[in-house]
């Protein structure tokens, strides 16, 4: 998923020092972003008032879209450096290229996760025959400095482990571990993100780590969070400090839960880019425009995206701000 705002502005998180130690119920609303000929996105992070969950560096909701007379997602070859795209879908195809010649059309229930490292290049569509509706999330997680190098790769797991409890909870594990099930998509920092389904008349309790701080993406229904009843496309930060997560549901609901350990890097997020300083984030751009490092994406009927121009002012790491 490519960041398609032409005057990205540069974000500046991590560190743990302003991270929520305690539980909390901080309600985040997402704004509109187009992507492509034929979706809008509701961009819930990062957001203004919250940069990070864990690692979790940014996460778009979109649809349930209608797209039977439209060519749905359209986004032409763009770059990455420096973090992980999870692509995750309840309804639709997405057919995913790179610059490594990976060629895989992601269904529901799948998890597509691109280590960008270095540096990549990929291109997301809905194919030519496609269902009638769209329906997903695309969320990116930062490397940690020590592995944000890395070769870039690119994993496809048709199945991942489940967890069932009490009450009408069914959930799917698609990075991380919970509650003792560990999805195999590769990890670089401790953190979890799960669909959690929940049967109409689901009254139960999740385990989690007080280690960690998380979040609730609602992705259809009204599931209850903690006692905050939440609309789909809204987003939950919760903090850290509990062991058990309260959830209720009236009507079948879902949600997406996203957590971690507190990220303690500072990092810049720019563009499609995550790096460490404003040389690191410029020599991308030039590197992209210029045909180089990232590679080549065959097959996609359009040219690759330009990168946006960068601030006048150098960006700079200064952690998490509100």
């Amino acid at each position: 998923m490519s960041n398609l705002d032409l005057r990205p502005p540069a974000t500046v998180c991590g560190g743990r020092a302003d991270v929520t130690a305690r539980p909390v119920r901080e309600l985040l609303t997402g704004r509109s972003v187009p992507l492509g000929e034929s979706t809008v996105v509701r961009r819930l992070l990062p957001h203004l008032g919250r940069r990070m969950i864990g690692a979790w560096c940014f996460v778009d909701h979109y649809g349930p879209d209608d797209i039977a007379q439209e060519p749905g997602m359209q986004v032409p070859p763009h770059p990455h450096m420096g973090l992980q795209t999870v692509s995750w879908l309840h309804d639709g195809e997405v057919l995913h290229r790179d610059s490594l010649g990976s060629r895989q059309t992601l269904r529901p229930g799948e998890l597509g996760l691109m280590t960008s490292g270095r540096a990549i290049a990929h291109s997301e569509e809905s194919p030519r025959e496609h269902a009638r509706f769209l329906h997903g999330a695309q969320l990116w997680v930062a490397l940690p400095d020590g592995d944000r190098h890395i070769e870039p790769r690119w994993e496809h797991h048709a199945e991942l482990p489940r967890v069932t409890g009490g009450g009408g909870l069914r959930a799917t594990v698609i990075l991380g571990e919970l509650d003792g099930a560990a999805s195999p998509g590769s990890t670089f920092s401790p953190l979890v993100g799960a669909d959690i389904a929940l049967a109409a008349g689901t009254d139960t309790r999740l385990p989690v780590r007080p280690d960690f701080e998380y979040a609730a993406l609602t992705m259809s229904g009204e599931a209850e969070v903690d006692g905050v009843r939440l609309a789909p496309g809204s987003l939950l930060y919760l903090g850290c400090g509990r062991s058990e997560l309260p959830l209720r549901a009236d009507v079948d609901s879902a949600f997406m839960l996203l957590g971690g350990e507190p990220f303690e890097e500072r990092i810049v997020m720019w563009w499609n880019f995550v790096g460490r300083s404003h040389e690191d984030i410029a020599r991308a751009r030039e590197d992209w425009m210029s045909g180089s490092r990232f590679g080549e994406v065959h097959g996609y009927g359009g040219a690759p995206l330009p990168a946006p121009e960068l601030p006048p002012l150098p960006l700079k790491p200064r952690g998490w701000e509100r």
